[in-house]
């Protein structure tokens, strides 16, 4: 009975990515985002579970994987074609649709991770939870205000293809996994949680895409700087 818990765990997380993806279509952003939350939840327990129930198997692996790229990976993608949607005419409709790139890109970063034994203790691109709460937050905290920028079409598309880059990048970026406790090696890990709380405090919402930009910019001074010192 054990062995079907983390795997069904991981559907949970599927099914969570299926209704966040409903409502993006729907253009409501905020019960979008709030189900890719719940789904990140469910992503975080069933590799905990998988492991501490020792029912690691290769099919939970590759469910896994098949899980986040619904969730975090075609989800944001539905939230940023309805939210362009909502901002082309019917004659520039096809430009949002290059907002599934996104989710070609989520497949391909989780495909690799699969067979990367580097991304043990962390990331080598961006992973694709950070990557959907970004744009389901952007979306959510700054839609409205976006869309009174005159390139704000531009804007999104520029940020689809970095975004993009990002997932298959070969950026190393920490994860939050201490060995230690000291400061000494955990110096961007221990800035980092520091700066989450007044972020979201101060900008709500958006906060969170903040945290996930601020994150990538502190992963790629870690790499340059911190990580030739340890």
């Amino acid at each position: 009975m054990k062995k079907h818990i983390p795997n069904t765990i991981t559907c949970l997380n599927l099914i969570s990515g299926c209704i966040a993806t409903y409502w993006a279509f729907q253009g409501d952003y905020q019960m979008a985002l709030l189900f890719i939350v719940i789904g990140a939840v469910f992503d975080f327990f069933d590799g905990m579970s998988a492991r501490l129930l020792h029912v690691s198997s290769p099919i939970g692996k590759e469910l896994d994987s098949l899980a986040d790229d619904i969730t975090f990976g075609f989800a944001p993608s539905a939230i940023v074609f309805s939210y362009l949607s909502s901002l082309t005419a019917n004659s520039q409709l096809p430009i949002a649709y290059l907002a599934f790139i996104m989710a070609a890109f989520s497949a391909l970063r989780l495909a690799k991770f699969n067979l990367d034994e580097r991304q043990a203790l962390g990331f080598i691109g961006l992973p694709t939870p950070a990557n959907a709460l970004f744009w389901g937050a952007l979306i959510v905290g700054c839609g409205e205000w976006l869309a009174t920028l005159p390139y704000v079409v531009y804007f999104i598309l520029a940020g689809i293809l970095i975004s993009s880059y990002l997932l298959v990048s070969e950026i190393p970026m920490f994860a939050l996994k201490f060995k230690t406790w000291g400061w000494k090696g955990n110096e961007v890990k221990y800035i980092f949680l520091l700066t989450c709380i007044p972020l979201l405090l101060l900008l709500g919402v958006s906060g969170l895409a903040a945290i996930i930009a601020w994150y990538v910019i502190l992963s790629v001074i870690n790499s340059h700087f911190f990580s030739k010192d340890s």
